[in-house]
């Protein structure tokens, strides 16, 4: 029932696995002025590590984003056709030669991919030595759990012995747990599996503002005007962001 009243009413019944449902959100994003505040800093910061770097960027999910408007090169992909994108494709088939990318970056889809390991191993063969994946994706803690299962549509499955999950859509598949699962609670067999991956960067962050935003199928719960009072709030609760956050920016590097 409440995530029924909370719906967005441009979202609501709609299937996710539905182009014309990303098409939507890319208009809740840019028009939602607090969502969007979101959207501009992760942007910023994927811009700032990417600003050193030469070479091509590819962007897995890029449907309902805008990092184009801050990354001008960048090589947008989706899953399925939707307006305002360069290539269709999953993050287990790339079609690009090997070494050819600089980078691979993604808002919200290592955890919609139900082959992580091929995903691995693909980005490797076409990542130079030196390159990077950079994601942000939903983090698993005390606090993020209690929202994810409560108020979330996506499964979130923290106690699932196995990386792999079930195809059953390209976006209602996921298992929002899984960054967790191989970045912290399989951290070592991570490594060991693809030594050509250096973990490089894990940070925690965002526990309200996400949250208070409505995302992209949930109606917004603060004005635009108050993000920086909730990022000033975060950032006072800074020191407890371990059991707090609900994403983390995750970086890796290519060995």
């Amino acid at each position: 029932m409440i995530r029924f009243l909370l719906a967005h009413p441009l979202t609501r019944g709609l299937d996710i696995d539905d182009p014309h449902t990303t098409e939507i959100r890319r208009q809740i994003i840019r028009e939602k002025s607090f969502l969007r505040r979101i959207y501009h800093e992760w942007y910023t910061a994927i811009a700032s590590e990417l600003s050193t770097r030469k070479g091509p960027v590819l962007e897995l999910g890029s449907g309902p984003g805008f990092l184009k408007d801050f990354v001008p090169n960048l090589i947008t992909s989706e899953v399925f056709h939707c307006r305002g994108i360069d290539l269709v494709l999953n993050g287990t088939e790339l079609p690009f030669a090997d070494g050819a990318l600089q980078a691979i970056v993604m808002i919200d889809v290592f955890h919609h991919i139900p082959q992580p390991r091929w995903f691995f191993t693909e980005a490797a063969r076409c990542i130079r030595p030196g390159g990077i994946v950079l994601m942000v994706e939903p983090w698993l803690t005390v606090w993020s759990q209690l929202i994810y299962t409560r108020l979330h549509h996506e499964p979130l499955q923290p106690e699932a012995k196995q990386w792999e999950f079930p195809n059953s859509g390209p976006l209602s598949g996921a298992n929002g747990a899984l960054p967790h699962i191989v970045f912290a609670r399989d951290r070592i067999q991570f490594e060991r599996e693809f030594p050509m991956w250096q973990i490089h960067k894990i940070e925690p962050m965002m526990p309200f503002c996400y949250l208070v935003s409505g995302g992209v199928s949930s109606r917004s719960l603060m004005p635009g005007w108050s993000f920086r009072l909730w990022r000033g709030l975060e950032n006072l609760l800074h020191p407890a962001i371990n059991n707090l956050a609900m994403f983390a920016q995750i970086l890796l590097i290519r060995q």
